[in-house]
C-alpha cells in the first residue's frame, strides 16, 4: 500500500511514517503540511491511501478531498482529527471518507484501521479485475444475474474487517451449505452437523471429520472474535461510524460491545473475557444473506 500524509503537525507526520513502516504496512511516498501544498503531489503520485488532517489552514481537509476528487482522485481517505463533532463526521463519510483515526495517535488504532483498509482496497481491486475480465471477454456485467451467495457474504464480512480471516472460508460454506438446502430453512440446525457438512467437502479425502470439525469452530470462534474487535475498536473511535451502528446490535450481544468499549476508553490494563455467541452470529449472517439474495 502506497500512503500520502498531510498533517500541519510535523510530529504526528513522523508518528504516522513511523507506524506505517515499522508495522511493514506499505511505504510512505509523500508528506505535506496543508491541504494546498498536497493537490499537486497527490494527483501526480497517485496514492492509495491519504491520511489527512480535518483542521488545517488554507485549505482543511474536506475542503482538500473535495478538490482531489473534482480533480479525478480515485485513492481512500482516513480522516485524522483530535476534535469530531457527529455533524463533522457525518460530512466526512459523505465526501469519501473511510475511517477516522482520533488524535493523539494510537499506535494500535492506527494499525487496526490501516490494515482494514488494506483489506477493502485488495477486495474492491479484485471485484473490479473480475468485472474487467468479464467484460473483455464480452459479457455485460451490468446485466448479470443477482450476486452469487459468495459475493454477499465476503462484502458483509469485509465490512468487518475479517476477509482473509482463518475461518471467513469456513463461514462462507456454511451459508452456501444453507443457501443450497431445498428447504432453506429460518433456523440453522445444530452448529455441529454445520460443522460436519463443511469437513465432509473439503478438500482432502479420508479427512478425519469430527477432528476437522472441532478445527473449523476453532476457526470461525477467533475470526468471529476478530470482528468483534474490530468494531469495539471502531466504536470507541466513532460511535456514529456506519459498519458500527449496523453490525455491532446485530450481531452481537451490544452490552458485551458497550462493556468492552469502556475498558478501552477507560483504558483499564485488566484483560474483559469476551463472549462470543456464534449460533447467533451466523443466524444473523444466514438471514442477511438470503434476504439479500433474494432481493437481488
Amino acid at each position: 500500500m502506497r500512503y500520502y500524509i498531510v498533517d500541519d503537525d510535523k510530529a504526528s507526520r513522523s508518528m504516522l511514517k513511523n507506524i506505517i513502516i515499522d508495522g511493514d504496512l506499505g511505504m510512505v511516498i509523500g508528506e505535506a503540511e496543508n491541504g494546498v501544498e498536497s493537490l499537486s503531489p497527490i494527483l501526480a503520485r497517485n496514492p492509495d491511501v491519504v491520511l489527512i488532517d480535518l483542521l488545517m489552514p488554507e485549505l482543511d481537509g474536506i475542503e482538500t478531498m473535495e478538490r482531489l476528487r473534482s480533480d479525478g482522485f480515485q485513492g481512500q481517505f482516513i480522516m485524522i482529527s483530535q476534535v469530531i463533532t457527529k455533524e463533522m463526521v457525518g460530512e466526512a463519510y459523505e465526501k469519501g471518507v473511510e475511517f477516522f483515526i482520533h488524535k493523539p495517535i494510537n499506535r494500535v488504532e492506527v494499525q487496526s484501521i490501516l490494515k482494514k483498509t488494506a483489506e477493502q482496497f485488495l477486495l474492491k481491486n479484485s471485484l473490479r479485475t473480475i468485472q474487467e475480465t468479464l467484460a473483455h471477454i464480452g459479457l455485460d456485467t451490468s446485466k448479470t444475474k443477482e450476486k452469487s451467495v459468495k459475493e454477499i457474504v465476503m462484502s458483509i464480512l469485509n465490512d468487518m474487517g475479517i476477509i482473509g480471516g482463518a475461518g471467513s472460508d469456513d463461514i462462507v460454506l456454511i451459508i452456501e451449505h444453507m443457501m443450497n438446502s431445498s428447504e432453506r430453512a429460518a433456523q440453522l440446525p445444530p452448529l455441529k452437523d454445520l460443522y460436519e457438512a463443511v469437513a465432509e467437502k473439503g478438500e482432502w479425502t479420508n479427512v478425519d471429520v469430527k477432528k476437522e470439525s472441532k478445527a473449523i469452530e476453532q476457526r470461525i470462534r477467533r475470526t468471529i472474535l476478530t470482528a468483534f474487535n474490530n468494531l469495539v475498536s471502531l466504536g470507541s473511535i466513532d460511535y456514529t461510524n456506519p459498519e458500527f451502528e449496523y453490525y455491532a446490535p446485530r450481531y452481537f450481544d451490544f452490552q458485551e460491545i458497550r462493556k468492552h468499549m469502556v475498558s478501552i476508553q477507560e483504558e483499564k490494563d485488566d484483560e474483559v473475557r469476551v463472549k462470543i455467541n456464534i449460533k447467533k452470529f451466523l443466524q444473523v449472517l444466514y438471514l442477511e444473506t438470503l434476504e439479500k439474495y433474494q432481493q437481488g
